[in-house]
């Protein structure tokens, strides 16, 4: 091996007929760790062994390549190495073939990110093939060069179908069109949710600003049937709030059984989240009406908690901050117990077993003449 040929800058190994090395030069030495010295005079199979295939470097003698074909050898410290080679035979007198030159390099790097983008790629057409996306990509012109998707066939769009239109040409009507005019700008844009072909679809706009063709990559799931869910459900939702607010009015109605006189009939269960809305419902009603006297009838109510009870004296000392007389009526035993274990003074309340007897007795209040102090 002359100086030129350890000069250059591809691996160089000479062989000769019988594949035996004759030649092994510096960049063979750095790229497999084995010295000139240790491979010259050895079969190329023993010091490269080509995996699977022990009689790879037969084909080096049958005739020129006109293309590299990759090896996977193995180094002396176990590694496997893609040796890229083309081969040239030398031939004697009458061209009989008396052996060839391998000039190459390591192309273990370009392998594996080749196959890291093969993976890659799979990957993206395996995920394109079976979920419910449509991908795009658009130039520095705003035209398309890309359209990939299981859901652009749900769309009832074809592959590519519009690769060289103009994005704003046929989307410039969408409601994200701004959206995908930021992107461009360099702003990405995350979550975004627009309605086309009467669809839903959540994108996702990428820019690629350091790419000399792209402008724009952007990935758009179709949402459609969650989207019909979340509808059906909001109207639901919005169906059980209507049919609970007229529970509320009905299992609380206010009624003015005459002029300055409202009452409240409480039926059912009593918690205090419903007494809060008892409480706001019948002070609404009271400064409404202009009512002076405010009874709540308490009869359909067999059990109350210590914390509701509380909660009905405070309404009765709300009734009065409005210039109004709260009145309890139809109070059962267990109430009663209850709101003596709290200790609450009803000397200033006025308290009637039966409804009747409490509208008498404002009745009477309305009929009794004012006095005027002089």
């Amino acid at each position: 091996m002359d100086d030129r040929s350890n000069a250059a800058p591809l691996i160089t190994i000479e062989l000769d007929d019988v594949l035996r090395i004759t030649g092994w030069n510096l960049r063979a030495e750095r790229a497999f760790g084995v010295a000139a010295n240790e491979a010259v005079g050895r079969l190329i199979r023993e010091v490269l062994p080509v995996a699977g295939d022990p009689d790879a470097w037969e084909s080096a003698l049958v005739g020129d390549s006109e293309d590299p074909e990759v090896r996977i050898v193995a180094r002396p410290d176990g590694e496997p190495l893609h040796f890229e080679a083309w081969s040239q035979v030398m031939r004697g007198q009458e061209g009989v073939v008396v052996g060839t030159t391998l000039s190459g390099h390591d192309v273990t790097a370009r392998q594996r990110q080749l196959r890291s983008l093969g993976i890659e790629s799979r990957m993206l057409a395996a995920m394109l093939d079976n979920l419910d996306l449509a991908v795009w990509a658009i130039d520095k012109q705003s035209n398309f060069v890309l359209q990939r998707g299981k859901a652009l066939q749900t769309a009832g769009l074809k592959r590519d179908q519009f690769v060289g239109q103009n994005y704003f040409d046929l989307y410039g009507e969408l409601t994200n069109v701004e959206d995908i005019r930021r992107a461009i700008a360099g702003e990405v844009s995350l979550a975004v949710h627009t309605e086309v072909y009467g669809m839903h679809w959540l994108g996702w706009s990428l820019p690629t600003l350091d790419d000399e063709e792209l402008a724009l990559i952007s990935i758009a799931l179709d949402v459609t049937e969650s989207k019909r869910t979340e509808l059906e459900l909001r109207a639901k939702l919005d169906l059980i709030e209507r049919q609970q607010e007229v529970i509320r009015q009905l299992s609380t109605p206010i009624i003015e059984v005459w002029d300055g006189v409202i009452t409240l009939p409480i039926v059912g269960l009593v918690d205090t989240v419903r007494t809060a809305e008892i409480m706001d419902n019948l002070l609404q009603a009271v400064t409404r009406t202009r009512a002076r006297f405010a009874i709540l009838d308490l009869t359909g109510v067999e059990v109350v908690d210590t914390g509701t009870a509380s909660h009905l004296i405070r309404m009765i000392q709300a009734i009065r901050l409005l210039g109004a007389d709260g009145i309890l009526t139809g109070i059962h035993p267990v109430i009663a117990q209850t709101i003596v274990s709290l200790g609450v003074d009803l000397t200033r309340v006025a308290v009637f077993g039966k409804l009747r007897d409490a509208l008498v007795h404002c009745l009477g209040k309305l009929g009794r003449p004012s006095r005027v102090k002089a």
